[in-house]
C-alpha cells in the first residue's frame, strides 16, 4: 500500500489545474506583456486567476500580487515595508516559531540594522496576544506572524492581534500557506495587510504564490524591471502556474467545507489510535484550534528520522517536520520553542492528511506504526526516556 501524509509539504496538482494548465504550455503561451492577440489571451487568463485567488481569501483581484511562491510573498512583505517604511521606525515583531522564510528575512534584516523581537509561544505553540502587545513600540512598523503552524498544525489569534496593529498603525503580515485552502480565510475579518500564500500547499503546481496586500498599503518592491504585477514584482508571468494555481483556488472554494469535515475524522482517529497503542507518546500542537489534517506526535525513546525510514520502507510517507529543513538534523526550533526536550522533540512525526487519505490509509499506519516504534525502542539508549 502506498499511504501519502506529507500533504503539508506539498500536495498533488488536482487533475482538473492540470487541465486548466495545458493550453498556456503551447497553444496559448504569449506573453502576457505583448501587446497582440496571444499576449491578450495570456493577461486574460491571469487576471482570471487573480480573481480566483481573491475569492479564497474574500479579498479584491487589485489586492492580489502573483509571486514564484510562499517564500518569495513572505519576503516581499517584509522586506517590503521594512525598508518602505524605515524612516518611520526598523521594529518588527514575529514569532520563535515561524516558518524559514520570515525568519531568514527577519535575521537578513537584522544585519541591516533592523530590530527585531521573536516572541515564545506557549505549551501548545500559540503567541499570546498579551505577549505581542506588551512588545509593541513606538518604531514598531511590521508584525508578522503565521495563520497556522507547519508543523504542529497550531492557529495563533490573528484577529485579536490585528486589532492591535490597527489601532496603532502597523502592518499585519499573515503567513497563510499552511491555511490557504485549509480552513476558510477572509481577510477582512483576520484584520491582515499582507498575507501569503502558496499554489502547491493546495493542490495547485509548484513554483507559484501570491501575496494580498490590502488596498491603499504600499512596500518597496523587491525585484525591479518591467512593469509586471502593478510594479510590485517585475518579471514575466508564470502563466501556466498562475492559471493553475486560480483553478485549484477555485475548486478550494468549492469543497473546503466537505475537505475539513472529512478530514476532521480522519485526524481525530489518527491522534486517537497513536495515544491508544503506542505508550510514552505526546501530541504536539493545539488539541482543538489546530489544522484540520495535522497530526504531530513525539515518541519518547525513537529518533524520528528512523521512524520515517522505516515507515517509507512499509510504504507511508511522512516526515519528522518542516520540508524546507528536512535536511537539518537539529531539532525542530517550533518543538523547542514550545519547551519539549531535546531529546524528545528528536523523536517527532507530522503525518498530514489530504483530499486522497482513506480510512483504509489510517488504518494502515496505526497498524505499522507500533510495531516500528517497539522495534526501535529494542534497539535505543533512549528507551527508557518518558515524555514530560
Amino acid at each position: 500500500m502506498r499511504v501519502y501524509l506529507d500533504h503539508a509539504a506539498t500536495t498533488p496538482c488536482d487533475t482538473e489545474v492540470i487541465k486548466a494548465m495545458e493550453p498556456y504550455w503551447q497553444v496559448k503561451f504569449g506573453n502576457p506583456s505583448s501587446p497582440h492577440r496571444l499576449g491578450g489571451e495570456a493577461e486574460e487568463a491571469i487576471e482570471q486567476a487573480r480573481a480566483q485567488v481573491a475569492s479564497l481569501i474574500g479579498a479584491e483581484s487589485g489586492e492580489i500580487i502573483f509571486t514564484g511562491s510562499g517564500t518569495a510573498s513572505d519576503n516581499l512583505a517584509i522586506k517590503g515595508v521594512a525598508f518602505k517604511w524605515q524612516k518611520r521606525g526598523r521594529h518588527i515583531v514575529t514569532t520563535q516559531i515561524e516558518h524559514p522564510a520570515v525568519l531568514e528575512s527577519c535575521r537578513w534584516l537584522e544585519k541591516q540594522n533592523f530590530k527585531v523581537t521573536y516572541l515564545p509561544v506557549d505549551e501548545w505553540g500559540v503567541v499570546q496576544v498579551s505577549d505581542v502587545a506588551q512588545v509593541i513600540r513606538e518604531d514598531t512598523i511590521l508584525v508578522s506572524i503565521m495563520h497556522g503552524n507547519n508543523e504542529v498544525g497550531s492557529i495563533q489569534p490573528i484577529e485579536q492581534i490585528s486589532q492591535l496593529t490597527s489601532e496603532r498603525g502597523i502592518y499585519l503580515h499573515v503567513d497563510a500557506v499552511q491555511t490557504g485552502g485549509s480552513i476558510p480565510i477572509n481577510v477582512k475579518t483576520l484584520g491582515a495587510d499582507l498575507l501569503s500564500l502558496s499554489a502547491h500547499k493546495l493542490y495547485g503546481p509548484k513554483g507559484v504564490g501570491a501575496l494580498y496586500l490590502k488596498k491603499g498599503g504600499t512596500l518597496d518592491p523587491w525585484l525591479h524591471g518591467g512593469q509586471q504585477e502593478n510594479r510590485w514584482r517585475a518579471s514575466t508571468q508564470n502563466v501556466p502556474g498562475i492559471v493553475g494555481f486560480g483553478r485549484a483556488a477555485e475548486l478550494v472554494c468549492e469543497r473546503i467545507v466537505e475537505d475539513s469535515d472529512r478530514l476532521l475524522i480522519l485526524r481525530d482517529k489518527l491522534r486517537d489510535g497513536l495515544l491508544n497503542r503506542i505508550p510514552d507518546i505526546r501530541i504536539n500542537g493545539h488539541l482543538t484550534e489546530r489544522l484540520p489534517s495535522n497530526v504531530n506526535v513525539s515518541v519518547a525513546g525513537v529518533e524520528g528520522e528512523g521512524m520515517v525510514l522505516h515507515l517509507d520502507a512499509a510504504g507511508i510517507m511522512c516526515s519528522t517536520g518542516s520540508a524546507c529543513s528536512a535536511h537539518n538534523l537539529q531539532p525542530s526550533h517550533v518543538l523547542m520553542a514550545m519547551g519539549i526536550r531535546h531529546e524528545i522533540a528528536h523523536g517527532s512525526l507530522r503525518f498530514t492528511l489530504g483530499r486522497s487519505t482513506t480510512e483504509e490509509e489510517i488504518d494502515y499506519v496505526l497498524e505499522v506504526l507500533p510495531a516500528i516504534v517497539e522495534k526501535l525502542r529494542v534497539m535505543s539508549p533512549l528507551v527508557q526516556e518518558r515524555v514530560a
